[in-house]
């Protein structure tokens, strides 16, 4: 009888497959698919799982409209913050108006050159008069009041919570989950709770932009406490100081790196949600640009967007200026020059020049709606051999964006709760993988499923087209020292602009509708991984590079082989900052005809439809949670890999 003998390669390959954790959880998984599956149905999602929040949530809704002038919580309390909210905002607005044009430009200038020296203050004072000069100096100043009390109030909060989180362990572990849930939240989910306490206007805009800026103060304020040198801290412990000097003379200057690096990105997201919040009343030159693309108005769109833009980079900037410690000016040139900007403020008040001219103003609105227009007489369709960008549009959403929406609709409920476990399992624990299936199952509970899986769809296309050309600029920038230093300035500046601002060029370009969504979450997500990947990759051990080439290895060989297996941690990395940038914009893009989610809490704000605003808002927290998890390896599964 013949044996039948099985060969010592393919034995040796079964048994790693069988040792395999990944391999062996996917097992798990498909047994007890395969023991559930006669009970469970296929199609969208059970009708009778789904639970109705309509009634309470209006209940609720009406209750807070119908009881915030006469309710002890609202008068005594929330009241009492609202009023303090608008004072403040009001405060600096005044004093910002009272300063006039002159006093805040030479002030700014000031404040750069103190910190940073003259180029930045020459940028900075250029950067004030393009803000006047488009118009947009009225507008300006009331986002820079907003700003300035939104960034004080987040950077109190988040240094307690950081303070607390740096100095107990225990309140250390109860914080991290808070944090890192807020942080992958798009800005769009914070808008709805806010309105319903506080309502339409400048109170639920500082609040709202205080919670979302908040948490990287709070984080690198702890990671900066905790990371102080231990020799040092001994050193001062055994002079015999207290605990409350340690804290004062050892640890806080030890951690002055990032806490200007927390304040660094608490001003910047600060910004991105001031601009943001202007759909629930915040005013400035977030409504010019939402109140432009309502009406695709692109011109005047563009021209509140350019100052944002400005803005962000004087910020960012200066901000990083300070962290970094550079050259400043001797004490004499301070004087003279705040001097100077106290001069030029009494002599703009004296002479009654408060207010930017009229006549210094330049009106680039027409000559850009023009160029807006011809483009889509002769660029958006109609271009030989390579069409038009609507074209481009057409075929995204045609043979790309349908089709994915098609397949997860399609896909029976079950088999997508499935695919979220295998994938969070695979990449971390069952805890990470239980999370992400009870958040995904959260929003077919919600009755919000089809939408859902249409923002996912969004999400899930977006990424892949910023995993491609992110990964391929990185390898170039990594393998190139020419091709990096002219890719920095670039994505230092598509760094600091605020997601509001991309969706002005995709509507020039493209029109309204998913694909637009699609290309304004493409182009904000792909300098974060870009340079993810080119730091990965550049930090691979050169004795493994040397090694490979020593061996004969081709460049292609030691990429391939070397550079990228070594620099995988950074890779997933670069994919969950990829997948959380581009849901934030995919969510804002429903403002652009993106549709799905975005679109009902937009809806839901501008209509005053709580129940509907509200249910789509906690379905996107739980796409935000689901996603994080799924693209979230643990500390030892990103270090050793499967």
């Amino acid at each position: 009888m013949a044996t039948l003998t099985v060969p010592t390669s393919s034995r040796t390959t079964t048994l790693r497959l069988l040792k395999s954790r990944t391999a062996a959880k996917l097992l798990l998984l498909a047994l007890v698919t395969a023991v559930l599956l006669p009970l469970l149905h296929g199609g969208s999602w059970p009708h009778h799982l789904t639970v109705s929040l309509d009634k309470p949530l209006t209940s609720a809704s009406n209750w807070v409209i119908d009881n915030r002038d006469s309710h002890p919580l609202f008068l005594y309390f929330f009241g009492y913050i609202s009023n303090a909210v608008v004072l403040s905002v009001r405060a600096v607005y005044l004093a910002l108006l009272a300063a006039g044009w002159t006093g805040v430009t030479a002030f700014g200038a000031l404040i750069a050159w103190r910190v940073a020296g003259p180029r930045l203050a020459a940028g900075t004072a250029l950067a004030f008069l393009t803000c006047g000069a488009l118009g947009m100096w009225v507008p300006t100043m009331q986002t820079l009041a907003l700003m300035v009390v939104a960034v004080l109030a987040s950077v109190v909060v988040g240094a307690l919570l950081g303070l607390a989180g740096g100095l107990s362990d225990r309140l250390d572990r109860a914080l991290r989950p808070v944090l890192d849930t807020m942080q992958v939240l798009p800005a769009f989910a914070y808008l709805l709770p806010v309105v319903l306490v506080f309502g339409i206007g400048v109170p639920a805009a500082v609040l709202a932009t205080v919670v979302y800026a908040a948490p990287p103060m709070a984080r690198l304020t702890a990671l900066g406490l905790r990371g102080a040198d231990p020799e040092v801290l001994e050193a001062v412990e055994s002079l015999g100081a207290t605990r409350r000097q340690r804290l004062l003379t050892a640890r806080i200057p030890l951690a002055r790196g990032e806490l200007l690096l927390g304040l660094n990105q608490t001003i910047m997201m600060a910004l991105s949600m001031a601009v943001i919040a202007s759909v629930i009343g915040a005013g400035g030159l977030g409504d010019r640009v939402y109140q432009a693309l309502a009406s695709v108005d692109v011109g005047q769109a563009l021209a509140a967007g350019i100052p944002i833009v400005l803005l962000a980079i004087v910020l960012d900037r200066v901000t990083a200026a300070a962290g970094a410690g550079t050259a400043r000016p001797k004490t004499t040139g301070r004087v003279y020059a705040l001097a100077g900007t106290v001069a030029l403020a009494l002599a703009a008040r004296l002479l009654g020049r408060l207010d930017w001219p009229s006549g210094w103003t330049l009106d680039i609105a027409e000559p850009v709606n023009r160029a807006v227009d011809w483009m889509t007489s002769h660029l958006y369709s109609g271009v030989p051999v390579i069409g038009g960008t609507a074209d481009w549009a057409g075929h995204f959403t045609t043979w790309i964006l349908d089709p994915v929406r098609g397949g997860l609709q399609w896909l029976p409920w079950w088999s997508v709760l499935l695919i979220v476990a295998a994938l969070a399992w695979s990449l971390g624990t069952w805890r990470t993988a239980l999370t992400a299936v009870l958040a995904m199952a959260a929003i077919g509970v919600l009755g919000v499923w089809e939408p859902a899986l249409d923002t996912l769809s969004q999400v899930l296309a977006a990424v892949a087209v910023t995993l491609v050309l992110g990964f391929a600029t990185g390898i170039a920038a990594a393998r190139s020292d020419r091709v990096e230093r002219a890719l920095r300035p670039v994505l230092d500046v598509f760094q600091t602009m605020p997601q509001f601002v991309y969706l002005i060029p995709v509507v020039a370009l493209f029109g309204v509708g998913r694909a637009p969504a699609v290309a304004a979450a493409v182009v904000y997500a792909l300098p974060a991984v870009v340079r993810i990947t080119a730091q990965g990759l550049r930090q691979v051990d050169p004795a493994a590079l040397e090694s490979a080439r020593s061996l004969g290895a081709t460049g292609r060989q030691q990429l391939w082989q070397v550079q990228l297996p070594l620099a995988k941690r950074s890779l997933l990395l670069a994919v969950n900052q990829g997948v959380v940038l581009v849901l934030a914009v995919v969510i804002i893009g429903g403002l652009v005809g993106g549709g799905a989610l975005g679109y009902d809490v937009a809806f839901g704000l501008a209509q005053g439809d709580l129940a509907t605003g509200l249910v789509a808002g906690a379905a996107i927290v739980c796409l935000g949670l689901m996603l994080d998890r799924v693209t979230q390896p643990t500390g030892r599964r990103a270090t050793k890999g499967a």
